[in-house]
């Protein structure tokens, strides 16, 4: 796995808090699974996803894995706070998956792929472990499909640089495009992707908070540091596009971004050196 680029602290835990709080609805209102069923939770992460996961499918058997010794232990945590018994953690890396061949009824990664090298790879790991006629469903953003009103030079630059940072660490900020090529690259069949976008304006001052300022603009003002020590903006234009960015979330500001949620099916078997 390549580099987490918006690091393990304890502001990007509330983060993807945040996030998951606000988007539940949008990227997982279609997700639950059958009592009963195995489900691989892969790249659980601090267990953001993992809550909404065993909320909306209480009685199917899910194992959360993240290659992240503390993120697994913060998993835990939170899922014992939660008081949910069907939710076993582990710490396992998504290439070399310590599972039998076809082990789970389903799969499950959310913002995962965009973080590594070689996503392909990845699917085709998950798919060994996943059962003839099971599902894999993907969910990852698009830092491309950003756009706000007013606009902002300086904003839309400190946005290129999260792209571009991630790119340098061998990631892809831009993945959720390219999740039907991918998904149909690794063998899935009857892939099917469906835009979410997410829209704010002054009528929807949940997303406002929830997204443009707690979600989003947190997440591009984590990379103010790394952004100026690689030389791709100064400490005060990127400053600006920050200050730019929450303008979007005034009464009068508008921002929407656009996350993809693929699901597909395993209908052949994988060889086992895979």
């Amino acid at each position: 796995m390549t580099k987490y680029v918006h690091g393990y602290d304890r502001r990007e835990t509330q983060r993807l808090q945040d996030q998951a709080a606000t988007l539940v609805e949008l990227l997982h209102g279609d997700t639950a699974y059958p009592a009963g069923s195995t489900v691989l939770e892969a790249g659980c992460g601090v267990g953001a996803q993992t809550i909404t996961l065993a909320t909306q499918s209480s009685r199917a058997v899910i194992t959360s894995i993240d290659i992240s010794h503390d993120s697994v232990a913060h998993t835990r945590t939170a899922v014992s706070a939660a008081g949910f018994s069907n939710v076993e953690v582990r710490q396992a890396d998504i290439f070399a998956l310590p599972f039998d061949d076809a082990s789970f009824d389903h799969v499950f990664v959310c913002f995962v792929l965009e973080h590594l090298p070689h996503p392909v790879d990845a699917l085709r790991a998950l798919k060994r472990v996943l059962k003839p006629g099971g599902t894999i469903t993907v969910v990852e953003g698009d830092h491309g499909s950003t756009s706000f009103h007013p606009d902002s030079a300086f904003a839309q630059r400190t946005v290129q640089c999260q792209v571009d940072l991630q790119s340098a660490a061998n990631g892809n900020a831009l993945i959720g495009r390219q999740l039907y090529p991918l998904l149909t690259a690794a063998g899935f069949d009857a892939v099917r992707v469906s835009p979410r976008m997410v829209y704010g304006d002054g009528s929807r001052p949940d997303l406002i908070t929830g997204f443009t300022k707690n979600t989003f603009t947190a997440m591009i003002q984590g990379v103010k540091q790394p952004a100026i020590d690689a030389g791709l903006m100064t400490e005060p234009d990127f400053d600006r596009g920050i200050a730019d960015l929450l303008r979007t979330a005034a009464v009068d500001g508008v921002f929407s971004y656009t996350f993809f949620k693929a699901v597909g099916l395993r209908t052949h078997s994988v060889p086992n050196h895979l």
